[in-house]
């Protein structure tokens, strides 16, 4: 499961960041890729809840530390 979520991820980031090179993993952060600001931080957080299907809390956009903890998040509702 982890793996496609990866895999869904790339893509939305690709997509947002409109940037093919785009791959991500647990530990990348807003650091890592040169235009996630705050702004497109919010289109980011968006664009996750549609392509799975799901709704980040409060709480967890603003904790939130990498890309890792998005997924595990992702895999806490897919099992709901």
């Amino acid at each position: 499961m982890e793996k496609e979520i990866y895999e869904r991820l790339n893509n939305v980031f690709r997509d947002i960041f409109d940037d093919e090179t785009i791959e991500v993993h647990p530990e990348t952060t807003s650091d890592d890729i040169e235009d996630w600001d705050s702004l497109e931080h919010i289109n980011l957080v968006v664009a996750v809840e549609q392509e799975f299907g799901m709704k980040f809390n409060m709480n967890e956009v603003t904790t939130m530390k990498n890309v890792g903890e998005m997924v595990e998040i992702i895999k806490k509702n897919m099992t709901k």
